[in-house]
């Protein structure tokens, strides 16, 4: 049986280990913190991780000058751009209503920003454009933080013009 010398030293210990788990828990949160609450003004969590692309070779701030977007979307291929898509899928679903970790893009081209319901965005989109037209589309799909600094999306962009023309022209089939 416990007398209640080890009674008294078992309950401190338990109450110790939870002591340094809390400071822990603080201290890690304190270095990692993301936001004023670690989550967006609508209460959901704050997307924390970047989703690596296969064949990304680094920031797509290193586009080169080719083809205006006109040109481009005029030779774009839906198909090809359902393929591009892939690298979407992850977080965007194209069923209307139905958000991901990203809002739905059913019928996004020319779509108002910010405009899905039940979704909850940063706000740095709005800051920065009215509707999703081609070209701000292609702009933002060029470089999400350089477009919209502050957007939840982490993902780092296309760096290929004509991925981003078929990706839009594939979308422009979704709904719209």
């Amino acid at each position: 049986m416990f007398d209640t010398m080890t009674m008294t030293k078992a309950v401190g210990a338990v109450c110790g280990a939870l002591l340094i788990f809390l400071l822990g828990s603080w201290a890690a949160e304190s270095i990692y913190h993301t936001g004023p609450s670690g989550h967006g003004h609508d209460g959901h969590a704050e997307q924390a991780y970047v989703i690596e692309v296969e064949g990304d070779d680094g920031p797509a701030a290193e586009v080169e000058e080719g083809p205006s977007l006109e040109e481009l979307m005029a030779s774009a291929d839906a198909d090809k751009g359902a393929k591009v898509f892939s690298k979407c899928k992850a977080c965007h679903k194209l069923e209307d209503g139905n958000n991901g970790l990203g809002p739905h893009l059913y019928g996004v081209v020319d779509r108002a920003v910010g405009a899905v319901d039940g979704f909850g965005y940063s706000g740095a989109l709005v800051a920065v454009a009215q509707t999703w037209s081609p070209e701000n589309l292609n702009e933002f799909l060029t470089n999400p933080k350089g477009f919209a600094p502050g957007t939840k999306m982490s993902f780092s962009g296309l760096r290929k013009d004509t991925d981003r023309a078929n990706l839009i022209a594939y979308l422009q089939t979704i709904g719209g």
